[in-house]
């Protein structure tokens, strides 16, 4: 069953390079060639970015998108832009009409939160948009209300039938934490300090959000209060979800993205998941047993 959110908070639950010598402003440095820079450097510049305010600087261009999406550009970045299956680092706001803060990475107090490009992590304006970004950019987004909540509201806050403005800095991309068969896991949250490993074995419990490009989050354990549970061997489990729970710990959160072979492949599964989809897991493990 879908549900509607206020933002990508509630769909993730919980959850940077100064060059010697140069003095040049925090935007003239993101465009200094980073081939150039240690890994450090890398870091400590994507940090700044993240960090740079969200107030907007001056309008360097403008692009109209279809359904009446408009994108306001204050620093342009380089390179290739954002892809479905790609984790963009973001650093961002939503804002009504009336300058309303209603969202945002800082309610969390992070420098950043991660989003999956084309999987509907949020209303329908965000992946169109975010597909023609590339990291470095910071941009105001302009949704009209049916590219955002639309007819929803959430009481006290946003009105029904709302404009949004998602101001928003793409800090980087995070590359999966390991890639089986195609599967490929990101391990945003690890338990460090667990050494119980789930193995072929093991029987392990765990909350989770599940969906398609075309049908977000079809299926959400959190919202019926019941974990699943399974064991490796069991019958009937997606391939690829078994091959990313390999070596999982208690207290690990994890998004998982399924090619249709490690899936339910050309034949989909009932009107839920149409024939040769990906499919997004974002998991949070409970237990390892």
């Amino acid at each position: 069953m879908k549900i509607t959110y206020l933002g990508i908070i509630i769909c993730l639950l919980f959850i940077s390079c100064k060059p010697d010598g140069v003095k040049k402003s925090k935007e003239d440095r993101l465009k200094v060639d980073k081939v150039l820079l240690s890994p450090k450097e890398k870091a400590e510049l994507k940090k700044e970015l993240a960090n740079l305010s969200l107030k907007p600087t001056k309008k360097v261009s403008e692009v109209n998108l279809s359904n009446g999406i408009k994108v306001k550009y204050f620093i342009r970045g380089e390179g290739n832009t954002l892809k479905d299956g790609e984790v963009a680092q973001i650093n961002y706001e939503v804002l009504l009409d009336d300058n309303t803060f209603v969202d945002g990475n800082k309610l969390l107090k992070k420098d950043w939160l991660p989003f999956l490009v084309g999987y509907g992590m949020q209303t329908p304006g965000w992946d169109i948009a975010f597909r023609t970004l590339k990291v470095g950019d910071f941009v105001e987004i302009y949704l009209p209300s049916e590219m955002a909540r639309g007819k929803s509201y959430v009481k006290g806050l946003i009105p029904p039938n709302s404009n949004n403005r998602v101001r928003v800095k793409i800090v980087g991309k995070i590359k999966p934490t390991k890639e089986i068969d195609g599967t490929k896991t990101w391990l945003l949250e690890e338990n460090k300090g667990e050494k119980n490993l789930a193995s072929e074995e093991s029987a392990i419990k765990f909350h989770y959000m599940v969906g398609t490009a075309s049908n977000p989050r079809y299926d959400i354990s959190y919202k019926r209060k019941d974990p699943f549970v399974f064991r490796f061997s069991d019958f009937g489990i997606v391939k690829g979800l078994k091959k990313s729970l390999i070596n999982a710990k208690r207290s690990d959160k994890m998004w998982v993205l399924i090619p249709p072979s490690e899936a339910y492949g050309e034949k989909g599964l009932m009107d839920l998941v149409k024939s040769n989809e990906h499919l997004f897991y974002d998991i949070f493990i409970m237990d390892v047993r």
